[in-house]
């Protein structure tokens, strides 16, 4: 495997070699380019006219099945049309980045005021992950190297579009058993591409950052402050940092049962009053993240890399479990979660765009799959309908289908998958 994802790799890095022709030089002259290459993360990261969102665009069960670039282009008017400015990635040993570099660039030079940057991510391992040996968690994969050549090359050749790198995914946080490494490996990386930036080799505009669980980031349990974590938080440009109350509602559920003092409420209040209560619990992890960076004497911008909540589970968080799973707590997380954000000044990358249907394994309830704000095939779930009613969509398509609502547009149909959460009580005598 690791052999296979080298090969890809180096062919890749051919590919962008032989492309970055005289096409490249003469975009980079003109003025909209230019004044795009004048706008930095600086400008981006916080400010509420560039709204971000996580993107992937895989559209099939076989993750194998790369999205064609006229694909990544539809997506991306899509997203334009819906006001965001900015999308993240996260890995780039598949074609996905790369190809979603080109189509921006294609959108741009076809129209010169289509505007749409990339927080590109560079996928981390630790050594034997994803394989049938045991995770060695203190010796990194051999294939992080190459993440990181092409990720500099491609921000490089796409530097009016490609404004961040991250340096993981969710790559320090120990539940993530099968490849999670430890933060000097980050460190190392995010040194290594500041390097580059010192050396006129990378844009100096260019911001580098690791993308995380807030624990990770010092806002959890404390066997995470670490001396590497400290020189972590000192080496990026930012913190980009996740919070998931949705998978909270299993885990830490304290927060999400509906106390004595609301049990008489209706089931619409109790879900209202949940979904307030699930914003709170994301701001209490983002103030843990800003409270262990204070401790230390840093100032840096902290912004969240993703937060979200499923449509569909028959897992966890479904009708017997949570009861957190449907399209109405989804339209008021998504609308509270911006409201926040957006007046504190936090960037949000949303998790996500659209459903992805090769995560989560061969289940096709798994929540994992269901993260989008529109399906598969072109369906605006109900956080976007009122978007569909202003025409928001109009004449635009995913994979030839109009942009339509789920349920047919039936809330009545829609509430019926809706339940209340379980009480406080339920939860205690549950978990006794």
């Amino acid at each position: 495997m690791k052999k296979y994802i080298k090969i890809v790799v180096c062919f890749f890095i051919m590919i962008l070699v032989i492309s970055c022709n005289d096409t490249t030089k003469k975009e980079n002259n003109s003025g909209i380019v230019k004044e795009q290459l004048s706008i930095s993360a600086k400008d981006i990261l916080g400010n509420p006219n560039y709204l971000a969102m996580s993107y992937g665009g895989y559209r099939h069960a076989d993750h194998g099945i790369e999205p064609a670039i006229d694909q990544l282009k539809e997506d991306m008017i899509i997203l334009a049309a819906m006001g965001i400015k900015i999308v993240r990635t996260y890995k780039v040993h598949l074609p996905e980045a790369t190809n979603l570099l080109k189509a921006i660039s294609e959108l741009k030079q076809e129209d010169p005021n289509f505007e749409m940057y990339v927080m590109l991510g560079a996928w981390i391992d630790c050594k034997n992950a994803w394989t049938d040996m045991e995770p060695d968690h203190e010796q990194e994969s051999e294939a992080n190297a190459n993440q990181m050549l092409v990720a500099a090359h491609l921000a490089n050749k796409y530097p009016d579009i490609v404004k961040v790198i991250a340096v993981g995914n969710e790559a320090m946080v120990r539940w993530a058993a099968t490849y999670y490494v430890q933060p000097a490996v980050i460190l190392k990386w995010v040194n290594h591409l500041q390097d580059l930036k010192k050396e006129g080799k990378l844009p100096k505009d260019l911001w580098i950052t690791s993308s995380d669980d807030f624990s990770s980031w010092g806002g959890g349990d404390a066997s995470y402050h670490t001396e590497d974590l400290e020189k972590l938080v000192n080496a990026v440009d930012y913190i980009s940092m996740h919070t998931y109350p949705y998978h909270n509602t299993h885990y830490n559920p304290e927060f999400w049962g509906v106390p004595e003092n609301q049990t008489n409420l209706s089931d619409i209040e109790k879900i209202d009053a949940a979904m307030v209560r699930a914003v709170d619990f994301a701001k209490v992890q983002y103030d843990s993240v800003s409270k262990y960076v204070a401790s230390l004497g840093v100032k840096k911008p902290i912004h969240i890399g993703e937060t979200g909540w499923a449509t569909v589970s028959d897992g966890h968080y479904g009708p017997t479990g949570s009861k957190a799973t449907d399209e109405y707590k989804k339209d008021l997380y998504h609308r509270l979660v911006r409201d926040w954000t957006n007046t504190a000044g936090i960037s949000c990358f949303y998790f996500e765009a659209f459903d992805e249907p090769w995560k989560g394994g061969d289940n096709v309830a798994n929540s994992e799959k269901h993260f989008g704000l529109i399906t598969v095939d072109g369906k605006a779930k109900y956080a976007l309908w009122d978007a569909v009613d202003n025409g928001v969509f109009e004449g635009l398509t995913r994979n030839g289908n109009t942009i339509t609502k789920t349920y047919n547009g039936d809330k009545e149909a829609l509430m019926k998958d809706v339940k209340a959460p379980p009480s406080t009580k339920e939860i205690t005598d549950r978990n006794q």
